[in-house]
Formats: structure tokens, sequence, C-alpha cells
């Protein structure tokens, strides 16, 4: 079975698993919202991130009250999300270059997203997935580490940097199964194979992962 076979046995086999996988941050289809989630994500779950958005967007609701509101009052409500001075200094950022610079709409093309403060091309591929329905690989530490395991990216089942599982995963899952398939790894990493006590004896990708083969032997 070559590399793009598996790819695709990996993607039916995971849709048919979760059919409706989506996001799990909860931001409305609102791509501002999603974009301040995404960023206060980095070292924080996505549980986390949901509960204190629903506090932070009551608060301050769009791009210009973000853009305008005080450094402080920021930080105390992204506070139990961890890093809150340098996210918060990010979240003012992105607001103020937004309107200043993109006309106070989230750009939908990887170059202009990397412009943002604190945003990388792990939350830029969120973006252009989720809001713009473009081809994006997700690289979160979910995708590396699973899609390592199984023999798609990396090498010998050893995860590489999340730069390169991306561009690899892009050339293995075809365009319009990208962004969903990434939403289905997550869904997976959490309920069958995490980190420390993957679940091999029932796993649906068992009989292409050369983890489960390495464990055998």
């Amino acid at each position: 079975m070559t590399k793009k076979e598996k790819a695709r046995y990996c993607v039916v086999q995971l849709k048919s698993i979760y059919p409706d996988a989506s996001c799990a941050l909860e931001y409305g289809n609102d791509p501002w919202r999603l974009l301040v989630m995404g960023r206060l994500s980095a070292q924080c779950t996505d549980a986390r991130v949901n509960e204190v958005c629903r506090t932070l967007f009551k608060e301050i609701p769009n791009i210009e009250d973000m853009a305008n509101a005080p450094i402080e009052k920021i930080e105390r409500l992204i506070f139990s999300c961890g890093l809150y001075k340098t996210k918060a200094q990010s979240l003012k950022g992105m607001a103020q270059m937004i309107l200043d610079k993109y006309d106070g709409r989230v750009p939908d093309n990887m170059d202009e997203l990397l412009t943002l403060p604190g945003v990388g091309r792990k939350i830029a591929n969120l973006i252009l997935g989720d809001i713009y329905k473009k081809p994006a690989i997700v690289a979160d530490t979910h995708c590396i580490r699973i899609c390592a395991r199984l023999g798609l990216c990396g090498k010998n089942g050893v995860s590489t940097t999340p730069e390169k599982t991306e561009y690899e995963l892009k050339g293995l899952i075809e365009d319009d199964e990208q962004s969903d398939f990434c939403h289905r790894i997550v869904l997976f990493g959490r309920e069958i194979c995490s980190s420390r006590s993957p679940a091999c004896d029932e796993c649906p990708l068992g009989s292409v992962c050369l983890y489960k083969k390495k464990m055998k032997k």
C-alpha cells in the first residue's frame, strides 16, 4: 500500500467514525472569534478556551472593541488560558492590524494571515479551512503524532516538525478532505490514539499503523 492509498484509507475510516466532525472551538462561524480562540488555544485546552470566550466575547464582542480595550482588561479576561500577557498583546495587535490594514476583515490567504501578531501556520490553516473552505492542514500535536504513527509523515513512525507534517499531508490528502481530516484526527487522538496509552487493540486504523506493528514485536 502506497502512502497515498493509506491516506485515502484513513480518510474513509475516520469519516465513518466521525461523520460530523467539526472544530472543537465554539466560534459561531465568526472569523474573528475563531482567530481569537485559535490564539488562546496555544498550550491550553479547547474546553478552557470555550469557557473563557463566553465571557470574553460578552465583554469585548468584536474587532473594534478589542482594538480599543485596555490591555489590562484583556489580560484579566483571558488569564486562565495561560501566557495571558503575550496572548493579550497578540489579540489587541491583530485587531488593530485587521482594522488598519485589512479593512476590518480577517484575511483569506496564508501570506496576509501570517502578518498578524501571534498567528502561525497552524492558526492560519484553521482560518483558511474552517472559514474560507480552502485546502488546509492544521498540524497540531494530535495530527503530528498520529500521522507519524500511521506512517503518513515523519520517518519510521517518528514525528517531524509541524511545517513538514503539513506539507507531507497536503501531498497525500485530497484538497476537499483536508480540513475535516484534521478535525477527525483530533477526536481520534482524544478517544483512541492518545499519547501515552493508545487503545491499539480497538483501533480501526490498526491494520495500517506502524506504531501498532512495532508494539507487537
